[in-house]
């Protein structure tokens, strides 16, 4: 597997979280952690914007998308709202990560909670060509729903 090397800055007062790794040897993701002062309670229904205590480097070809962790989703409700979120190569502002409570009960995030993944990805940049008719295809316009549930 191709290992792509990422610059990151540890803020200052964050020393003390570990860095972002693969927790399997297969893992497409890293988990990003909470660099929280204190413990923040995430009421139903409210969002919030969590620290990671990184800054980093993408290289120009990449990015970073920043998607929920399923245990949190699954368990808690908490998602990312814009998931994934997208760092792009020439982002070098502090990476934080906007969290959702859309379960039934307060949920409390504690500074090093993994509360997110990182995902390192190829990106492809666009042409437009404009044309006045589009290749014909199978589907066509059909579009949300239409192939059915099964």
């Amino acid at each position: 597997m191709e290992e792509v090397e990422i610059q990151v800055k540890i803020e200052p007062g964050c020393e003390d979280l570990p860095l972002p790794k693969y927790e399997t040897e297969h893992a497409a993701g890293m988990d990003l952690r909470a660099a929280v002062k204190e413990p923040l309670v995430l009421n139903p229904g409210d969002r919030v914007l969590v620290p990671t205590g990184l800054t980093v480097a993408i290289p120009p070809g990449y990015e970073g998308q920043v998607r929920p962790r399923s245990g949190l989703a699954l368990r808690h409700g908490i998602i990312l709202p814009n998931s994934p979120g997208t760092i792009d190569a020439d982002y070098r502002g502090p990476v934080q990560v906007i969290l959702m409570n859309l379960g039934k009960e307060p949920f409390t995030i504690r500074r090093g909670d993994r509360i997110a993944q990182l995902v390192i990805a190829r990106v492809e940049r666009a042409r437009w060509h404009v044309v006045e008719e589009l290749p014909e295809t199978k589907r066509s316009t059909g579009g949300f729903g239409s192939t059915g549930l099964s």
